[in-house]
């Protein structure tokens, strides 16, 4: 899976303020991800990660 700094990722399930949108802050064995409705900030596991993207929209 092919995810670059700056990506918005959409999720399967949507966060509890109604977003599925996330931005890319930070690659490598762990993502940090950022809401792109509330702007919280999570760590995430990349084998974790990679089940749970429906969609990858690139950096434009």
């Amino acid at each position: 899976m092919d995810i670059q700094v700056g990506d918005i990722l959409k999720l399967k399930k949507q966060h509890p303020c109604g977003s599925k949108e996330w931005e890319v802050l930070r690659i490598g064995a762990d993502f940090r991800l950022k809401c792109k409705g509330c702007e919280h900030q999570i760590m995430i596991a990349r084998r974790e990660l990679e089940k749970k993207v429906k969609e990858i929209i690139p950096k434009t």
